[in-house]
C-alpha cells in the first residue's frame, strides 16, 4: 500500500511539474512573445504601413481615440516622445485610431498642436491581432520583433523611467 501511494504521489508531482511548465512556458527560453504584425494605412495620405517593413526598428504602436479622456491624457507624453525619438532611424511611432475617425483625430491634433504620424485600422485587423478591448493600449516591440512591452491604460511616456525603458530595447 505504501508503494501504491508513493508512486501516486510521483506521479501527481511529475503532473503538476509538466502542467506548471506548459503553463507558464518556456517562450523562447525566457524571452518575450513575438510581436502581433499590422497592416495599417497612414491617415493623412493612405500610404499603407506593415510592421513586416519595419525589421530591426523599436516599434511603439498606441491605439487611441479623439472621444477617449484617458487618451487625451496621455497624448502630450506620447508628443513628447514622439518629438524626442522621432530623429532615431531606429525607432517608429504608429498611432493607431481606435473606433475614431481621422477628422476628427486631425481635429483634436491641430487643436493641440500634436504631430504624431495617425493611422488607421481598415476592418480592424491590428486591434484584432492585438487583442486590444479598450483605449489607450500600446505595446511596444524590441529590434528583433519580440513584444517588450505592454501597457494598458494611460501612461506618461515623457517619463524618464518610460525613456530609459524604451531606450533598452535598440
Amino acid at each position: 500500500m505504501k508503494y501504491k501511494t508513493i508512486i501516486l504521489a510521483a506521479l501527481l508531482l511529475a503532473g503538476a511539474a509538466i502542467l506548471f511548465f506548459n503553463i507558464t512556458g518556456s517562450n523562447e527560453g525566457g524571452r518575450e512573445p513575438r510581436s502581433p504584425g499590422f497592416e495599417v494605412e497612414d491617415a493623412a495620405n493612405g500610404k499603407r504601413l506593415s510592421s513586416s517593413d519595419l525589421k530591426n526598428k523599436v516599434i511603439f504602436v498606441n491605439f487611441w481615440a479623439s472621444w477617449c479622456q484617458p487618451c487625451k491624457e496621455e497624448m502630450p507624453s506620447v508628443e513628447a516622445l514622439y518629438r524626442e525619438m522621432s530623429s532615431n532611424s531606429n525607432f517608429i511611432m504608429v498611432t493607431i485610431l481606435y473606433k475614431d475617425s481621422p477628422e476628427n483625430a486631425f481635429s483634436y491634433m491641430k487643436s493641440m498642436g500634436y504631430t504624431f504620424p495617425v493611422y488607421v485600422d481598415p476592418g480592424g485587423g491590428a486591434a484584432r491581432n492585438y487583442g486590444v478591448t479598450g483605449v489607450p493600449e500600446t505595446y511596444i516591440t524590441n529590434k528583433r520583433g519580440l513584444l517588450a512591452v505592454r501597457v494598458i491604460g494611460p501612461a506618461d511616456w515623457d517619463a524618464p523611467g518610460e525613456k530609459k525603458r524604451i531606450k533598452t530595447l535598440f
